[in-house]
């Protein structure tokens, strides 16, 4: 048996594998985005070298001080914003994320698409869905969430992919995954940002192709592992 195999991000492979076969989906139609939020390189490094191209972080300031030296070295890497992002920020999400999953708010497509306009690159845009309409969280309300996509697409011209969706922590999240599903078909809209360490085998049965994985991939996360 292959050391890879054995690893943490080896057994994640084989489950998203399993649920792929389960869901008759294709395992190439899914993208595991490994969640590296406070681990520094030398947590990074590993799981670069056993094949993983694709990183997730939630906060602009810290992909920042990290990434840029690590893509110098891989270019190869894409790099996912997860987590909220603050307007004044968009200038800097655009330029470092290749990808972005949480618009929620019309000033904040305002700011992405302007700097789309100025900086010619085009992240991968998810709408962020707050499913559970929970009050402390970001993302748009289900209900508003088609209208709020529509202006993305006709006020700013931007590309929106598809739909991210965070559950709440103590509800069963199937009913949340099939409701973000259920936005994005009618929406038009292919891609899906949903499942993490827990409850990313359950999201593929309902379609996800991205979904965010760390502490499986990682371990525990501490205040920091730069």
């Amino acid at each position: 048996m292959s050391q890879l195999s054995q690893s943490p991000l080896g057994k994640v492979r084989a489950e998203i594998a399993r649920a792929c076969a389960e869901a008759r989906r294709d395992p190439g139609s899914v993208t595991l985005v490994a969640i590296s939020k406070t681990f520094g390189p030398a947590a990074i490094d590993p799981v670069i070298a056993q094949g993983q191209r694709a990183f997730g972080e939630n906060r602009v300031q810290e992909a920042k001080a990290k990434w840029p030296a690590l893509m110098a070295r891989h270019p190869e890497i894409e790099l996912h914003l997860v987590g909220a992002l603050q307007s004044n920020k968009a200038k800097e999400a655009v330029a470092l994320f290749d990808a972005i999953h949480s618009l929620d708010r019309p000033s904040l497509a305002a700011a992405v698409a302007k700097e789309i306009a100025r900086q010619g690159r085009r992240p991968t845009l998810f709408v962020e869905v707050n499913t559970g309409g929970e009050p402390q969280k970001s993302g748009v309300l289900p209900q508003e969430t088609d209208a709020f996509i529509r202006l993305c697409q006709e006020r700013h011209a931007l590309a929106i992919a598809g739909l991210m969706c965070l559950p709440p922590p103590d509800e069963a999240p199937a009913p949340h995954f099939a409701l973000t599903a259920k936005i994005a078909r009618r929406n038009g809209l292919p891609l899906l940002s949903m499942g993490m360490s827990a409850d990313f085998a359950l999201a593929i049965q309902f379609g996800a192709t991205h979904v965010r994985v760390g502490t499986a991939i990682f371990g525990a996360r501490g205040v920091s592992h730069a």
